[in-house]
C-alpha cells in the first residue's frame, strides 16, 4: 500500500518536471539605435555654354465648364442688333409730329400786352442717315395756328385803327375787326447727331404766316360789304433743339426757332393799296414742344 503512494508520487514529481522544461522563457532584450546625420554641401559654380533652341510644347487650351448668364446674354444679343441696326447704311424713316408752342412777335408789342401766343402745331418728317450711323438728315413740313392775344372789334370798342382809309381812287374803307389769331405754314431742314438716346439738332427753316384784317369795302358806291385784308409772307430762320428718345420709335423734342419778318403789309386782291406797309423789320421768335413717333425705320 505504501508502495503504491510512493510511486503515485513519484509520478506526479515527474509529470510536474517535464511540465516545467516546457514553459518558454521570458528573456529582456536591449536595442539600440544609431542615428547618423549627414550634410550635403551644394557649390554654385558658372558654367559657360551655348543654348540650342528651346523646344516648348504647344499650349493646349482646354474647355472649363462655366454656367450660362441668360439675362447678360439676352442684353448683349440686344445691344448687338442695335448696333446692327445703326450700322446700316441709308438708313431712314417715316414719321409723325404734333405739340404745343409758344410764339412772341415785335410788332404785336403796341397793341398788345400779352407777349407770348399759345399755338398748336402737327408735321411730317423724313430722315436719312448721312456721313456716319449717328449722323441724320431730317426734313419737315408742317401747320400751325397761333390763338389770338388781342381783339380788335370797331362795332363794339373804339380802337385805335377806327377810322376811314382810302384808296388810290378815293373809295373809302372802313376798319372792322383784326386780331393776330392766324395759321403758319412751314418746311424745316435739320441735321442731327445721336450719340445714346439724345439727339442734339439745328437746321434752317422757311415759313408762311397769314395775318388778316377785315374793312368794310364800296360795293355799287354803297360802303356794306366785308372784305378781307391779308399779310402773306414767307420768311427764313433757323432752329436749335435737342429730341429725346424715350422708347425705340418714341422721340421728344424741346426746340428754339427765330426768323425776322420785313415790310409788313396787308393787301386785297381787288384793291390795289397796301395797309400799314412799312420799311421796319420785325423778329419772331418760337419754343415748341412735342412728342414724335416713326411710322417707318427705325
Amino acid at each position: 500500500m505504501i508502495f503504491k503512494k510512493i510511486f503515485f508520487l513519484l509520478l506526479v514529481f515527474l509529470i510536474s518536471f517535464f511540465h516545467a522544461q516546457r514553459r518558454k522563457k521570458v528573456d529582456t532584450v536591449y536595442v539600440y539605435e544609431k542615428v547618423v546625420v549627414y550634410d550635403t554641401v551644394y557649390l554654385l559654380k558658372p558654367i559657360r555654354f551655348k543654348p540650342n533652341g528651346l523646344l516648348l510644347p504647344e499650349p493646349r487650351l482646354e474647355e472649363k465648364f462655366f454656367v450660362r448668364n441668360i439675362y447678360k446674354e439676352d442684353i448683349e444679343k440686344q445691344r448687338a442688333k442695335n448696333r446692327i441696326r445703326k450700322q446700316k447704311s441709308g438708313a431712314s424713316a417715316f414719321g409723325i409730329e404734333t405739340g404745343f408752342g409758344l410764339k412772341m412777335s415785335d410788332w404785336t408789342k403796341a397793341v398788345s400786352n400779352q407777349n407770348a401766343q399759345l399755338g398748336e402745331n402737327f408735321n411730317i418728317w423724313f430722315s436719312k442717315n448721312i456721313l456716319s450711323p449717328q449722323t441724320y438728315l431730317l426734313i419737315s413740313a408742317g401747320i400751325s395756328h397761333w390763338n389770338s392775344t388781342f381783339d380788335l372789334d370797331a362795332n363794339r370798342d373804339d380802337t385805335i385803327l377806327n377810322g376811314y382809309y382810302f384808296t388810290k381812287d378815293s373809295q373809302p374803307l372802313l376798319f372792322q375787326k383784326f386780331n393776330n389769331k392766324h395759321f403758319e405754314y412751314s418746311a424745316q431742314l435739320k441735321f442731327i447727331y445721336e450719340w445714346k438716346n439724345i439727339r442734339p439738332f439745328a437746321g434752317v427753316l422757311f415759313n408762311r404766316n397769314t395775318y388778316k384784317m377785315q374793312f368794310l369795302v364800296p360795293e355799287n358806291n354803297i360802303l356794306g360789304k366785308l372784305d378781307d385784308f391779308k399779310s402773306d409772307q414767307t420768311n427764313f430762320g433757323f432752329i436749335l433743339g435737342v429730341q429725346y428718345r424715350l422708347i425705340r420709335k418714341v422721340y421728344l423734342s424741346l426746340e428754339y426757332q427765330q426768323y425776322k419778318m420785313k415790310n409788313v403789309s396787308l393787301k386785297n386782291s381787288t384793291f390795289d393799296f397796301d395797309i400799314f406797309k412799312t420799311n421796319n423789320t420785325f423778329a419772331e421768335r418760337k419754343i415748341n414742344f412735342g412728342i414724335s413717333y416713326a411710322i417707318s425705320g427705325r
